[in-house]
């Protein structure tokens, strides 16, 4: 990274907090009927998150269900507290995946880098499967970045550790410029 790129990404927010969404009709059902819950992948998020020194002011588990997603998602962009927002789950190529067909509408600003770069980071560990990644990230008119990643525990730490964690403060920084 330059000296500038450096210098550049100092000025970013450093204190920022995170709202998590699962989208995962299955763990949402076990959740509704009270039965013994695993999320290894919100679990993940969250500690990830607050290793980095960041804070989570909203985790919720959904199912796979638009007007849920949406609502949620809203209520988030639209919170004082929130200043980011990952949904985790979803974004698959089955009918029920709706995470993103869902999110997108509420973005003023996608980045499609995040994308192409997260596909390409999971090519080098998966192989060809990879084509099947669907991820999106983007920006609020209020501000806020919004991220919708894949499920699984693996997918998670690698777009936390390569890409969230490292570009959010900065995405921000942009978000927020008048």
């Amino acid at each position: 990274m330059s000296k500038s790129s450096r210098e550049h990404k100092t000025r970013a927010p450093m204190k920022i907090n995170f709202a998590v969404i699962i989208s995962s009709s299955s763990r949402y059902q076990k959740l509704k009927e009270r039965h013994p819950l695993t999320d290894p992948s919100g679990d993940l998020i969250t500690e990830l998150v607050e290793n980095a020194g960041y804070s989570l002011v909203l985790r919720e588990i959904l199912p796979d269900d638009r007007v849920m997603i949406g609502k949620y998602v809203g209520n988030a962009i639209g919170s004082e507290k929130v200043d980011a927002i990952i949904v985790c789950g979803g974004t698959g190529v089955s009918i029920t995946d709706v995470t993103i067909e869902t999110v997108r509408p509420l973005l003023i600003k996608t980045l499609p880098g995040f994308g192409e770069l997260f596909r390409k980071l999971s090519y080098d560990e998966i192989g060809s499967a990879a084509i099947m990644t669907r991820a999106l990230a983007g920006v609020t008119d209020q501000g806020k970045a919004v991220f919708c990643i894949p499920g699984s525990p693996q997918a998670v730490k690698l777009v936390m550790a390569k890409l969230i964690l490292p570009e959010t403060g900065h995405i921000l920084k942009h978000a927020r410029e008048k």
